[in-house]
């Protein structure tokens, strides 16, 4: 295999019915450059394993497999995750850029890489080039209808803003994973607490991103599946909020408050969108903000106040 311009990163795990999809979306990809597939395969117990083998073996100067094993699985929140096979498929990523696929998604424009790995070589200030996803809801009556009309596309931000930065990526997840292409920032060891960050996209994209711009094409080029397997499912309401408090507060770390002004803003916003918590959500939030510096002082006092009357 030549040296690959792009390393397109494939984590999969029991996606014996999405996998096939995957790869052949990815096969597909019509470049004037070489691109490698890092496959990283979790050990799966439905068959997803011999499939990821046999277009291994059928495609050998593209594929590079990896056959993890369910004994390094990184457990977070009590949940089991895929984020050792994930971190190991980015350190075994050479390319320049590298491209993001999980198993159970799929592209669906032979010149999406192209027009990408173009983007970015004509624009160095941008780090991340993302595009429009259709969502198709595997477990439907219509099984597998991709939604075109705009309220089903995975991008939930004005789709007249077409450039971002890292005050987006800190309010929250805003692209599809398998629409992403990034500048490989060849981390040989990513921070520890990456591992175990109850959002790990948010974290990467935070991470690689500083100071450099997101751009974003309008176009259709992926699909991203939702079915009771996905990740997603774990986390819900006043969770969310309380893992990216936390989030941030590494981030924070990370850049040496480089950003503080724009994590305390995300911060702001996520003090408002919090509903109903229990006691114990409560004492564990105001612990968060009690230590760090993320917050100001005013919006501590604020919170202390909502906590007492919840108390009280």
């Amino acid at each position: 295999m030549s040296n690959p311009l792009v390393s397109v990163v494939v984590s999969t795990y029991n996606h014996q019915k999405y996998i096939a999809d995957c790869l052949e979306g990815i096969l597909m990809q019509q470049t004037t450059f070489p691109f490698e597939i890092i496959l990283g395969e979790d050990e799966s117990n439905d068959g997803t394993r011999e499939i990821c083998m046999i277009y291994a073996e059928k495609h050998p100067n593209k594929i590079k497999l990896f056959l993890r094993s369910r004994k390094d699985v990184i457990y977070i929140g009590g949940n089991p995750t895929g984020r050792y096979n994930f971190l190991e498929n980015l350190k075994a990523s050479t390319g320049k850029y590298i491209a993001l696929c999980e198993g159970d998604d799929y592209w669906t424009d032979p010149l999406k890489l192209q027009k990408q790995v173009d983007f970015m070589e004509a624009n160095f200030e941008y780090g991340i080039c993302f595009h429009e996803a259709a969502i198709s809801w595997s477990e439907q009556k219509e099984a597998h209808k991709i939604q075109l009309n705009s309220q089903f596309f995975w991008n939930r931000m004005s789709v007249s803003k077409d450039i971002y930065d890292i005050s987006d990526v800190l309010n929250g997840p805003f692209m599809a994973t398998a629409s992403v292409l990034y500048r490989n920032p060849y981390i040989e060891n990513y921070p520890n607490w990456f591992s175990k960050a109850a959002s790990g996209d948010i974290t990467l994209y935070a991470i690689i991103i500083g100071d450099k711009k997101i751009k974003f094409i309008n176009e259709v080029m992926c699909v991203y599946r939702r079915h009771s397997g996905g990740i997603t499912r774990f986390n819900k309401g006043n969770d969310i909020i309380l893992n990216r408090l936390q989030i941030l507060k590494h981030i924070n770390e990370y850049y040496d408050s480089k950003y503080i002004h724009n994590i305390r803003s995300s911060v702001s916003d996520y003090l408002g969108a919090v509903k109903s918590l229990n006691f114990q959500e409560y004492m564990l939030l105001l612990r968060v903000y009690i230590t760090s510096t993320i917050v100001e002082k005013k919006y501590i006092v604020s919170f202390f106040k909502i906590g007492l009357k919840k108390i009280l």
